[in-house]
């Protein structure tokens, strides 16, 4: 076999195994990060991905392309269970702006541009060209979500539980965490449906030093 068709064979089969191992850390209790709020034994936590330490290892480059990561981390130090299923959970920036998250049809859109639509050529150094088209985008989008996205919307007593939302931050100034805060509505009871108070978490640069609103 020629050697550079040896090579490609090779970058073929381990091109699988190469995301295989790409889990996130199991989440602390929320109130050990530093930006976290409090209400009625519920405690939610953000840490935004804006270093490479705390990005999420994902196979696409949200960051990259003007979606920034933001894991939300929910534990529940009561008796009942919550549940974010009608949850809104908005990142407000410094100009008052309310970016929703981004949903996987947003995140298709940003990675795939009209010149993809034709397949995009990786280089390699042998002549044989790999296609990335846009079911190949949705594939990993998928793949991305089930690997660090949330895996329930339901926080049992005495439990954490934590997923990344993306955002897109393209438009905002080159500081887009400076005075900014996100914004969950609708964190409810499980049991008796109640509502509890907005929480409303400052957020700042991994960098910079912690801030909580208690």
């Amino acid at each position: 076999m020629p050697r550079r068709l040896f090579l490609a064979s090779i970058v073929l089969l381990l091109a699988p195994l190469a995301h295989a191992d790409r889990k996130p850390k199991p989440p602390l209790p929320a109130a050990q990060y530093p930006m976290h709020v409090t209400h009625e034994g519920i405690t939610i936590a953000a840490e935004p991905g804006d270093t490479k330490d705390t990005r999420p290892d994902t196979r696409l480059d949200y960051f990259g392309h003007g979606l920034l990561p933001i894991r939300v981390i929910v534990t529940n130090d009561g008796t009942e269970p919550v549940t974010l299923d009608d949850a809104r959970i908005h990142f407000i920036s410094g100009d008052d702006n309310t970016l929703p998250a981004a949903t996987a049809d947003d995140m298709e859109r940003r990675f795939f541009t009209m010149k993809s639509a034709t397949g995009t050529k990786l280089p390699l150094d042998f002549p044989i060209p790999i296609v990335v088209g846009k079911k190949d985008f949705q594939k990993k989008i998928k793949q991305d979500d089930d690997d660090f996205g949330f895996k329930t919307t339901t926080i049992a007593p005495h439990s954490t539980v934590a997923g990344y939302l993306y955002y897109d931050v393209q438009d905002l100034s080159a500081s887009p965490l400076d005075r900014a805060y996100l914004q969950l509505r609708q964190v409810r009871f499980v049991t008796s449906n109640r509502v509890l108070e907005n929480f409303e978490i400052p957020l700042h640069p991994a960098s910079a030093p912690s801030a909580t609103k208690p």
